[in-house]
């Protein structure tokens, strides 16, 4: 859900440091690919202030929110709630889409949080992160690592009295993949790092669906490829525009270690898997119209924009001219009307 991002848990994506944040990247360091990328300072990207003199309630409060990064969540629910519709073949239980989008929510909250806790080293040096609450010392490290925990525990307890407990089971292990496969074993340590820890992103379209039905089936595991493929992408792009930031604290992004013609490639290729399991849905799951005519036009400008991508790559290693934010910005689009047209297709026909 981010930038939606960056996306966080059982509701989790892997987050790409939340891209919601502003700021520019910064040099590499010795002994990493020369920083073609680099570019000035946004206005206003001035480093984080220390410790603030007086943090009233008001500040504390948003930064508690903040650890949550509400709009990694919000993408998130995204691909949870039109699956609970598909599944229900029309409208399900409101009380049950209730339950679950809360528990999610709690999920995906926690790991985030799980996450600015272990990563705060790393974010008091990127500039696009130091302005979070750790970083600022708005709250303790101690305290965010309890609300991460009272947040996993509500929302397993939540999704076990309300909804069911496979939902729970799948919630709880979503989100250990998270915190213990990304955040801590895979992100520091190779490129993949966003290819395998999207798993994680992964697990809210079996969610809902399990709300509803109480079983797994291939229906919800074509959604969960769809957002395997659509994640490198997704997260590549963003981390060409923040290449350099990524570099300064040693984190093995694809485009920090590869060339951007070698990324832009990759993602053109992840692009086009993406889209044909994206139309598997067709006939897995017998859909009506709307799906299939919605999952063809998005994965062609979905394609044409990868491609142009590429293409800008090709050209220069200037960020002004690869634009990558604009495949990040189609590619949250692409997701997010693909999901609407999982619900909508069980309406409509």
């Amino acid at each position: 859900m981010t930038h939606v991002g960056h996306p966080t848990a059982a509701f989790g994506q892997p987050d790409p440091d939340d891209s919601s944040d502003a700021g520019d990247g910064q040099p590499g360091r010795p002994g990493l690919p020369p920083g073609p990328l680099a570019h000035p300072p946004a206005a206003g990207d001035e480093p984080a202030p220390g410790r603030p003199a007086k943090a009233g309630w008001r500040d504390v409060v948003a930064a508690y929110v903040g650890l949550t990064k509400p709009r990694v969540i919000e993408l998130l629910l995204l691909t949870t709630v039109p699956v609970m519709f598909f599944a229900a073949r029309g409208v399900p239980p409101l009380g049950l889409v209730l339950a679950t989008v809360v528990g999610g929510a709690l999920s995906a909250g926690s790991a985030s949080a799980y996450n600015c806790v272990y990563d705060r080293d790393i974010d008091e040096q990127m500039r696009r992160t130091r302005r979070r609450a750790l970083p600022r010392h708005i709250v303790t490290p101690l305290s965010a690592l309890v609300f991460a925990t009272v947040l996993a525990v509500l929302s397993t307890v939540v999704l076990l009295v309300w909804v069911n407990p496979l939902s729970a089971a799948l919630s709880l292990g979503a989100n250990a993949f998270y915190v213990l496969g990304y955040t801590m074993v895979l992100k520091r340590r190779t490129t993949q790092n966003i290819v395998w820890g999207g798993i994680a992103g992964c697990f809210p379209a079996l969610i809902g669906w399990t709300a509803v039905t109480g079983e797994l089936s291939w229906v919800p595991i074509v959604l969960f490829m769809v957002v395997f493929f659509w994640t490198p992408p997704h997260t590549w792009a963003l981390a060409l525009r923040y290449r350099e930031d990524y570099a300064n604290v040693d984190v093995p992004m694809l485009p920090v270690v590869a060339p951007a013609p070698v990324v832009g490639r990759q993602i053109v290729l992840y692009s086009y898997v993406m889209v044909a399991t994206s139309l598997l849905l067709w006939p897995v799951a017998g859909t009506g119209p709307v799906y299939p005519v919605a999952a063809a036009v998005l994965g062609v400008v979905f394609l044409v924009e990868a491609h142009r991508m590429w293409a800008r790559t090709r050209r220069s290693e200037d960020l002004s001219v690869i634009a990558p934010m604009r495949l990040f910005h189609t590619s949250n689009l692409y997701l997010s009307l693909l999901f609407v047209a999982v619900a909508l297709d069980p309406i409509l026909f």
